[in-house]
């Protein structure tokens, strides 16, 4: 059996991480089922930014509304360029960033265990790992990278 190399390894993180962002916002526009439907976190808008508030609770309704329109609008980009590998890094150290910033607010509003049950702590983690990856394979930025 071939060993996987280091950008072969890169890909299959910058593709599970992106997924994963991705996912997590097609549940909050209903696109994983109805809210209630087995697996289904929030599915719709307004479940989410109970949540968003939940997790924010200096926050009034209004400022959670803008802060689940900027967390989404960061998960969008971030799962897009991380699939395609467009400025990798970046935004492999900025979705490490977001992902720590949930954890920490979900440790603190909800539990300490939420964000280990959640795997937020471990897509960090990968994210980072990510961002310290040189080159991965089929990435756009491999079109524009010196040899």
């Amino acid at each position: 059996m071939k060993n996987i190399t280091i950008p072969q390894a890169g890909l299959v993180l910058r593709i599970v991480l992106g997924i994963t962002m991705l996912s997590a916002v097609a549940d909050r526009f209903g696109l994983w089922g109805a809210p209630g439907d087995p697996g289904v976190a929030w599915g719709n808008w307004e479940n989410f930014i109970a949540y968003t508030q939940t997790l924010n609770s200096f926050a009034s309704k209004s400022v959670a509304g803008i802060l689940g329109v900027l967390a989404t609008t960061f998960e969008i980009l971030f799962g897009l360029f991380l699939i395609i590998g467009f400025k990798t890094r970046i935004i492999a150290l900025g979705t490490s960033g977001l992902m720590l910033l949930f954890a920490i607010s979900m440790a603190i509003s909800v539990s300490i265990k939420a964000p280990f049950d959640y795997s937020v702590l471990t897509s960090s983690a990968a994210a980072l790992l990510l961002s310290t990856i040189g080159r991965t394979s089929f990435a756009f930025d491999n079109k524009f990278r010196k040899v």
